[in-house]
């Protein structure tokens, strides 16, 4: 099957259409983006914007939104502790390379560990290491079920009290970041180690050590933030002895670290002009704001998202293809999404949960019960991942009835008279009406994921405003223009399979 049929875009539309749909968004996004602007200028010394809103940039000359905690220490009071982290590393790593390359996984898993330890603590090292040998013995036994258990049980361990509290005082010292690196250090290494157990339950043949395990989950640039690579990718690409890189991949290289440094100001940049996280926080100006804007600012906020994981693997992920990696790729754009299926935003976590659990219990995702277990297995690991609470519950549940819906609804397409229907229609028609469907399914992914990313009652005002008192205005403007957004992502990506299509053509000529 080619590319283009297993895309399902089988037609493209005429080039006056879709520079109308281009002309269409483009407005609607500047239009969109103007009331931001304006409601910015109009909220900066609200007292309510005051916490969060600060001076910036001087030379820029105005404040800044600093609302986002993580962003404002990486780049900030941090920024000088992780980049001389990574440099070390990355000298320390071209050393071995040269002088012992055989040695090199060993080299990293020793500065990784010394990392740890200098910023956490012995007790927190050692803390790990307990945690890395009770699923090494696991995965002796060989029972996958067991291996999968016990490393439910770690995690659950460190996303839940009373234990939780108990593992937390193993870490030395305190300092502003501690809470995120101690979760983001103790549940990555929860994942590889069960990981690591799964595969050799898979390979009993291969006898991995337990020297091996560590090697895989002390590696510095994967350790605290991810992403994650599961055991077998990680452990067959840093046991090359003599690793060649293909042409041109260091100027790709430089190239991703550019495109990141320039992300990172743009963004700064771009927190000077827009308040969009402190301004939902004040619902009371929020509800002011006039509907476009306040559909750009849901929009926004889950762009901002995706950017935030778009720089965090992209600067972890230029130091691990230096080490001839080959890391997980950063999240899909979500302006690119219109299925649930391909809505993650750590692409590493999602292609761990599909290979041990989703694909495991769903099969081909093509029935519907199977698909049903598999989702809701998923979501149940995904929410002890996040931490239980009641906002993560309804987070799983609203998404899990989503990628569950999707396929309710691709079920009833192929039923016999609406299949015979859309089989009456050009493929220019069907693709439109698809996309029409593609609109809708946009808006659900953005409230379905707002609830977390913000609040519960920012979504509501959301909901409310664009689907009851913004009806029927309101509710078709946004739909059409998501439809001529949708469509255009649609063109691309025939594009681009159409492209692939050409090259497999050509290997195969060759």
């Amino acid at each position: 099957m080619s590319a283009i049929e297993a895309m399902g875009i089988r037609t493209t539309l005429p080039t006056t259409e879709l520079g109308l749909y281009s002309l269409v968004l483009s407005g609607a996004l500047a239009y969109a983006g103007r009331g931001l602007l304006e409601a910015s200028q109009d909220g900066a010394h609200r007292k309510a914007f005051r916490e969060s809103v600060r001076p910036g940039w001087e030379y820029i000359g105005r404040k800044m939104d600093v609302a986002d905690f993580e962003w404002v220490m990486w780049f900030t009071s941090f920024r000088n502790i992780i980049v001389f982290a990574l440099s070390g590393h990355v000298l320390f790593a071209k050393l071995c390379t040269m002088v012992a390359p055989q040695l090199r996984s060993w080299m990293y898993a020793v500065y990784g560990a010394l990392a740890v330890l200098g910023t956490m603590g012995p007790w927190y090292l050692l803390l790990l290491f307990g945690h890395c040998v009770s699923l090494y013995v696991a995965s002796l036994l060989g029972q996958p079920w067991l291996c999968l258990g016990l490393g439910l049980v770690s995690l659950a361990s460190f996303k839940l009290d009373p234990l939780i509290s108990w593992q937390s005082g193993f870490v030395t010292g305190t300092f502003d970041l501690q809470e995120v690196l101690f979760h983001g250090g103790s549940g990555f290494t929860v994942l590889r180690c069960t990981s690591f157990a799964l595969e050799s339950c898979a390979h009993p043949d291969r006898r991995y050590s337990l020297a091996d395990l560590l090697k895989y989950n002390f590696y510095l640039p994967f350790f605290f933030f991810g992403p994650i690579m599961t055991f077998d990718r990680f452990h067959a690409q840093m046991s090359q002895v003599e690793p060649v890189r293909q042409e041109g991949e260091l100027w790709r290289i430089r190239a991703q670290a550019g495109l990141s440094v320039v992300t990172i100001i743009a963004v700064d940049i771009f927190f000077h002009f827009f308040y969009i996280l402190t301004i939902p926080s004040d619902l009371k100006f929020a509800n002011r704001l006039p509907d476009s804007a306040l559909a750009g600012l849901a929009y926004s906020n889950l762009v901002y998202d995706w950017v935030k994981a778009a720089v965090l693997f992209g600067v972890v992920n230029t130091v691990a293809r230096l080490d001839h990696l080959d890391p997980p790729q950063p999240p899909k754009c979500i302006t690119a999404l219109y299925v649930f299926a391909e809505t993650h935003f750590d692409r590493g976590i999602n292609d761990w949960l599909c290979k041990y659990v989703y694909d495991h219990i769903g099969g081909e995702h093509s029935e519907v019960i199977p698909e049903l277990g598999a989702t809701v297995a998923t979501f149940a690991i995904t929410t002890l991942w996040l931490g239980p609470c009641d906002i993560v519950y309804l987070w799983s549940f609203l998404n899990c009835f989503g990628l569950n819906f999707e396929l309710w609804v691709q079920k009833l397409a192929e039923w016999g008279p609406l299949a015979q229907i859309e089989a009456s229609m050009s493929e220019q028609m069907s693709r439109r009406v698809r996309a029409l469907f593609g609109a809708m399914n946009f808006w659900a992914i953005i409230m379905y994921n707002l609830v977390s990313l913000n609040s519960l009652e920012f979504t509501e005002l959301v909901a409310r405003r664009l689907l009851l008192t913004g009806f029927p205005q309101t509710t078709l403007a946004v739909l059409f223009v998501t439809y001529c957004g949708v469509q255009l992502v649609k063109e691309r990506e025939r594009t681009m399979a159409l492209e692939e299509d050409q090259k497999q053509d050509k290997e195969k000529r060759e």
